[in-house]
């Protein structure tokens, strides 16, 4: 008998971890999506407000994209699709973007978006044919994981901004982040799930007293909100096409595979179940949604780093709540009302989640060095992963020919290279220890 393309998703037999192929009710699998999609909702409104995108496009396209994903991969790889901030670099170089307003150029955004999609379904397709045996040569688990701690620390400077400077909007930020925690570790198993939902949720109350009752912060402005439809439909925009934009944004696409590698080894490590063998489903996955996204002008997508900390403060796993969190995302999408309501969010508060969340990608990744027995004691190992984190971190931003290269592109250029190029000379000899 043929294998089933979607799994058979069974009651949890547990309480503690809740395998992929599992649910824990319909209740709070609808709670859970809820919740993922709340996690990433600062970075798929900042992202595309960084390029001048439409948020409430990104919204709608990250959950389709999701549904895509779930789709092409049966089911199998617990992972949400949200904007990818790989581009916001070459985009606003690509169309010289103020940073104010919507973009006039947009639809020639969306061009290189499409190609840079095509060729990541494409790399897909050939490792669905081939096995991800050479990607995995090319990106072995010490890169990987460099790359995707590079993501979680290259997103950290947004959220350490976002958090303020000081006074009771900062205190409200610091609150949401010890309250995520407190709940993450002490918490019934039912609010360490929805830790994060409680806590942004409490967190932006407390914010509302304090901004616009005690008016000791900057006071949310809900004018907007009341003045926005319940149901709408945003305004799509159709891709324009340029070699000189699909040059500049379709390399982003390999950026967009290692990510998605460390996601994939970061899941595997943490569930128990190795996803290496959907490699190319989740490459192709990935590349068909981002090139449907375009097509409606949305940003690019990728499986999001955020959702992975959600997963591991949840200890929830199933797909089936990414299946959730992607139709409650396509009816955000078409809310005129919810749209202006996640925007309302305080920033502060986005914030203070942002940093436990990125920190906890960061972690994450450790991890993946951990269970792969990543020997941090030769130098071979040390020098990519090393350059490969302070690229990212420190954001190295680097123009050649006229084609930038923002500080995840260069990280990761950096990881691969250098370990192609010190491996070899590590396996000839003893390579000497790190002073």
């Amino acid at each position: 008998m043929a294998a089933r393309w979607l799994p058979v998703w069974r009651r949890a037999r547990q309480t503690d971890l809740i395998a992929p192929d599992e649910h824990c009710g319909v209740a709070q699998t609808l709670l859970l999506g809820v919740q993922h999609v709340l996690a990433m909702t600062g970075s798929t409104i900042i992202g595309p407000l960084l390029m001048g995108f439409d948020p409430n496009i990104a919204i709608l396209c990250s959950g389709l994209g999701t549904i895509v994903f779930f789709c092409i991969t049966g089911g199998r790889i617990p992972s949400y699709l949200g904007s990818s901030f790989s581009f916001i670099a070459l985009v606003v170089t690509l169309t010289g973007y103020s940073g104010h307003g919507p973009n006039p150029d947009i639809p020639l955004a969306c061009g290189g978006i499409f190609m840079a999609g095509l060729l990541y379904a494409l790399i897909g397709l050939v490792v669905s044919v081939t096995g991800s045996g050479w990607i995995e040569r090319l990106m072995p688990p010490s890169v990987t994981g460099a790359i995707g701690a590079a993501i979680g620390l290259n997103l950290a400077p947004v959220a350490a901004r976002g958090l303020g400077h000081g006074g009771a909007g900062t205190a409200c930020g610091i609150f949401a982040l010890v309250c995520t925690a407190l709940l993450a570790v002490y918490g019934s198993t039912l609010v360490r799930r929805l830790s994060i939902l409680l806590s942004l949720v409490a967190s932006t109350l407390v914010y509302v007293v304090v901004a616009n009752g005690l008016h000791l912060a900057t006071p949310v402005d809900f004018t907007t909100l009341m003045r926005a439809p319940l149901v709408g439909l945003p305004t799509f925009t159709a891709p324009h096409f340029t070699s000189h934009a699909a040059m500049l944004l379709a390399p982003v696409g390999l950026v967009l595979v290692a990510e998605n590698m460390g996601h994939l080894k970061a899941i595997g490590a943490v569930t128990g179940h190795p996803l290496d063998s959907l490699a190319g489903r989740a490459f192709m996955g990935d590349g068909v949604a981002s090139m449907l996204a375009a097509s409606l002008g949305g940003t690019g997508v990728t499986t999001y780093v955020e959702n992975i900390g959600v997963m591991v403060l949840s200890r929830v796993y199933s797909t089936l709540t990414f299946a959730a969190a992607g139709c409650f995302a396509i009816l955000l999408g078409c809310s005129p009302f919810f749209g202006a309501l996640l925007r309302a969010i305080p920033e502060p508060v986005l914030s203070g989640l942002a940093i436990g969340l990125f920190g906890l990608i960061a972690a994450t990744m450790v991890r993946v060095w951990m269970d792969n027995n990543v020997d941090f004691s030769r130098a071979a190992t040390l020098f990519p992963v090393g350059v490969a984190l302070v690229a990212g971190a420190g954001d190295l931003t680097l123009t050649i020919g006229g084609v930038t290269l923002g500080g995840i592109t260069t990280a990761t250029i950096a990881a691969v290279l250098l370990n192609q190029i010190l491996t070899p000379r590590s396996n000839s000899r003893e390579p000497p220890s790190c002073p």
